[in-house]
């Protein structure tokens, strides 16, 4: 069974299950990423369940809104009190503040359950945070916790560290959500966050341990950095320790799509054992090779699905870094990129994408670029 971590008075597994990137129906054309697989995500959760797993990850958008659905039918054959549920008040698609009160109940229904075990403001940022103040946001969920409708209260962070200060500093937390992982250690402040709410004394939830799998496929350079150093180990499962091997981190959240993900997941974080120094240098040292690739920092969320020109953004940046990392030829990501495209136009630089980017990749002016390294 995977090893837990005590959490106030319960204990929670140290890795759980994110809903966001469930197998769907179609997925190699990503023709909706709405229709998940029920079959293949019913093995998912019932093998992360029997396996000791008892912290799951939904949003209201996660699959174009359809992820909250299926973890509550999921779920629904094990008892409510043997798993833990986590879902997130998404503040930028509420236009009033009764629309907190509509998505919360719709998520309730959605998921089939009278309450939510943890629950977060979703990605927080300057401009959200704003927002969150001017509807009274962590008031709302504040009360909704005194009415036990919420177990335990955070938030979800993709802004910057004079933001983090802002939010540690001005309200109080049960729990954050950051992303966290070897690359993003430096790249995104991961590290700084980290420090600030781990001195804040604020249990940390992991997302993107493994960056949207980019960091299970890291290019051959450096995968051989760590099959030289000791074959026997995954290239995921360095990820994944890398994080584990952090004090303050509560559970890992890992989008994982098949059984044999989880399956290598749950064997890195049973009976574990921290990294050792002379480990975590090399996992900084694969970081630094793969900052020299000129990847985009992509990690596949889909938050940009709502493109009004349908085009697949998050696919069409896989194949680039794909071909960037020499893992397909120019030939082959044209040929997958033109099947990806099918009848959908092309970008019109409308920069809808760009203002929900948790990652603030300019879409726009780097779909620009990846079609110039296609055509060219």
């Amino acid at each position: 069974m995977i090893d837990r971590k005590k959490f106030k008075n319960i204990e929670v597994s140290k890795l759980g299950l994110g809903t966001m990137r469930l197998p769907c129906i179609n997925d190699l054309k990503r023709e909706s990423n709405s229709k998940i697989d029920y079959e293949k995500g019913q093995e998912l959760v019932d093998l992360a369940y029997k396996s000791g797993i008892n912290y799951f990850d939904t949003a209201y958008m996660y699959h174009c809104g359809k992820s909250e659905a299926f973890i509550g039918y999921a779920l629904q054959k094990y008892p409510r009190d043997s798993y833990y549920l986590a879902d997130k008040l998404p503040i930028w698609l509420c236009d009033t503040k009764d629309d907190m009160s509509r998505i919360f109940s719709e998520q309730l229904n959605r998921c089939n359950v009278d309450y939510f075990d943890f629950y977060l403001l979703h990605s927080l940022d300057k401009e959200n945070i704003e927002k969150c103040e001017k509807f009274g946001a962590y008031d709302f969920v504040s009360n909704l916790k005194k009415a036990g409708k919420i177990k335990y209260l955070g938030f979800s962070f993709h802004g910057t560290i004079e933001d983090l200060n802002y939010l540690v500093s001005n309200y109080e937390w049960d729990f954050a959500q950051i992303q966290l992982n070897y690359l993003d250690y430096d790249n995104q402040n991961a590290k700084e966050q980290y420090e600030i709410l781990t001195n804040a004394n604020i249990p940390i939830i992991v997302m993107e341990p493994v960056r949207g799998g980019k960091l299970a496929l890291p290019g051959k350079e450096a995968q051989k950095v760590f099959l030289d150093y000791d074959n026997s180990k995954s290239i995921a499962s360095w990820a994944i320790k890398f994080v584990a091997s952090q004090d303050n981190v509560l559970t890992i959240l890992s989008g994982m799509n098949s059984n044999e993900q989880m399956n290598d997941n749950i064997a890195s974080l049973t009976n574990f054992n921290k990294l050792t120094q002379e480990e975590i240098n090399l996992c900084f040292d694969v970081a630094k090779i793969i900052n020299k690739s000129d990847l985009i920092p992509c990690t596949g969320c889909d938050y940009c699905s709502s493109c009004p020109m349908d085009v697949k953004i998050s696919t069409v940046f896989s194949l680039y870094n794909k071909y960037k990392q020499g893992e397909i030829c120019k030939a082959d990501c044209l040929d997958s990129y033109k099947t990806v495209k099918n009848n959908h136009l092309s970008c019109i630089g409308c920069g809808k994408c760009k203002s929900v980017c948790p990652q603030g990749i300019d879409v726009p002016e780097l779909m620009d670029g990846t079609m110039k390294v296609f055509f060219q």
